[in-house]
């Protein structure tokens, strides 16, 4: 019994002591035989570019049959990178590597071939497979091809300022600007460092599972359709060019829920190549960082509130003189021309009458023309869901002490909005008095498989349902009898329009320059069941004095655009 164990412990020792010599054997071949191929190979895993190098979650455009068509999305490439240590002749790898990448920088790559102790260096990204392709055909010392991913914008220019862009800020890729920087914990996905040591992605896999509480990942469902996209792009382009527009802009919106079906201004830029971007200030998003003056536009909303409060109805009338006299100060109808008495509201709105809306406010009074505005919205934020948006410039003027401030606000000078907010509470002229919440995002679909469908609650302003039916009845006749001279009438839809033409306002001096103006364009259809609501703005274009000329045309072709690729049955 004794014998038999220690045959049994010799065996086994046996076995220890082979199975050891066969692994130092093994060791010795890998570290000193073959320790230069090992050692190649082991340098380039220590930094692998993993197959998901960086992932991000899509975003998506939704067109009106609910397809999904990919808005920002990943794309497979190829980068070069170096080991350093093995490049033998910087000068003429650089030589060899910029006959097929040209854009390879010379003095980035020679600095990097020079550091001699660094295991990796990212030469240049974004190759195509022909390149990647002819660059290891010619089997460099040191030079090395890896698949990559990046951040890939299919439509370009297409609502950049909505998408926005995914760059870097110091070490931190991440998004900036528009959905990327707004969705960005959801659209984030773990893998975004290119290079990971195998056992720190373990642990930190370990920690991330165990100790941190992660957003969810998932996907960004947009409620931007990309042809009405398209055409309203196509629309500000067409109107930039003619009037040689320093800044333009415009939104197309559902007035009845606030889900924005195009938003664009130009100049914009190209997500795919931002880099080419001079001037930063091009990347935010004018329709809710910037507020300006529209001018009449605001009229509207102005005399909603004196039919509201029932101080006046669109059959009221005053004696028009051209001009109105507040605290010393001369208002001037646009032309400087009279009407005379019997002017009514009808006309004041029809003709955009500044005498008028004088009158208006006199008979509704400071503290109601106040109350009104406010509850359009119009110093708040809307609460789109996108950043860096700020509010309007109202309540110092609405709490001056000056008959003047108030009788300029009548009519849409002195008081300044985003555009966002100013078709936020436009729209409310035309859904019964409720406030919606501007939106451009649809649903997250996560991924694990269940999706959270947004909701954005709605808030009543002043203004009844009956005052929301008279005020839309009144601005379709301005459609019907004097957009255009009455030609603009479309014969089987009611259209509710008003034109703006504000002085633009000179931060140095105060006033206001003498040759510069705003344009400004709303309107909402089918009227009484409204299903889209359009906002123009055109900032000091050219040659041209008045919105009417600037905006009609191309506001008449949005129109039938949107009812014609949306099959809006007629409700005349």
């Amino acid at each position: 019994m004794k014998s038999s164990f220690i045959f049994r412990s010799r065996i086994i020792l046996v076995c220890i002591i082979i199975f050891s010599l066969v692994l130092i054997t093994k060791l010795f071949l890998v570290q000193i035989v073959h320790r230069s191929a090992y050692e190649e190979v082991a340098l380039r895993q220590y930094a692998t570019p993993s197959s998901d190098i960086f992932e991000r979650g899509t975003i998506y455009f939704e067109r009106k049959d609910g397809q999904l068509i990919s808005a920002a999305t990943q794309t497979l490439g190829y980068k070069l990178a170096i080991y350093p240590a093995k490049v033998a002749n910087a000068e003429d790898t650089y030589q060899k590597l910029s006959k097929i990448i040209p854009n390879t920088d010379y003095t980035a790559f020679i600095a990097k071939a020079a550091k001699k102790d660094d295991p990796y260096e990212d030469i240049v990204g974004h190759l195509s497979k022909e390149q990647a392709d002819n660059v290891s055909l010619l089997k460099l010392p040191g030079v090395n091809i890896f698949k990559e991913k990046w951040r890939f914008y299919p439509g370009d220019q297409l609502a950049s300022h909505t998408l926005g862009i995914v760059a870097y800020k110091g070490n931190d890729l991440s998004g900036r600007y528009g959905l990327e920087r707004q969705y960005d914990p959801i659209l984030t996905r773990d893998a975004n460092n290119p290079y990971v040591n195998f056992f720190a992605e373990v642990f930190s896999n370990i920690n991330d599972t165990f100790f941190k509480n992660k957003t969810r990942e998932g996907d960004v469902v947009s409620t931007i359709e990309p042809l009405v996209q398209e055409f309203l792009d196509k629309k500000l382009t067409e109107v930039k060019e003619k009037y040689n527009v320093d800044s333009i802009g415009g939104i197309i919106m559902n007035p009845t829920d606030g889900s924005i079906y195009a938003m664009g201004v130009k100049p914009d830029f190209n997500p795919n190549d931002f880099s080419q971007v001079k001037d930063v200030s091009v990347f935010g998003n004018p329709l809710i960082e910037h507020v300006l003056e529209f001018g009449s536009v605001v009229k509207p909303l102005v005399m909603a509130g004196a039919l509201d409060a029932g101080v006046l109805t669109a059959n009221t009338t005053y004696n028009d003189k051209g001009e109105v006299t507040i605290e010393k100060h001369q208002i001037y109808n646009f032309d400087k021309k009279a009407r005379g008495p019997g002017t009514s509201m009808q006309d004041v709105l029809n003709q955009s009458l500044n005498t008028g809306m004088v009158f208006v406010e006199e008979k509704l009074g400071r503290k109601n023309l106040r109350d009104y505005l406010l509850a359009y919205g119009l110093k708040d934020k809307t609460g789109i869901d996108l950043p860096n948006e700020t509010s309007g410039l109202v309540s110092g003027i609405l709490n001056s002490p000056r008959e003047i401030e108030y009788a300029n606000a009548a009519f849409g000078q002195g008081i300044a909005f985003t555009p966002m907010e100013l078709i936020r509470a436009l729209a409310s002229l035309s859904n019964g008095g409720n406030l919606v919440v501007p939106h451009v995002v649809k649903e997250i679909r996560y991924d694990d498989g269940t999706t959270k469908e947004m909701t954005y609650p709605t808030t009543p302003t002043k203004i009844s349902k009956a005052t929301s039916q008279e005020i839309t009845r009144m601005l379709v006749t301005v459609m019907d009898k004097s957009l255009k001279g009455g030609l603009a009438k479309m014969d089987h839809y009611s259209v509710a329009v008003k034109t703006g033409t504000a002085q633009v306002a000179d931060n140095t001096t105060g006033g206001y320059y003498k040759d510069r103006n705003n344009h400004s364009f709303f309107g909402y259809f089918p009227a009484y069941d409204p299903k889209f609501i359009v906002f123009l703005y055109a900032i000091n274009p050219k040659g041209v004095p008045y919105a009417s000329q600037t905006w009609a045309d191309p506001f008449l072709d949005i129109t039938k655009f949107l009812l014609n690729y949306y099959e809006v049955p007629p409700d005349r």
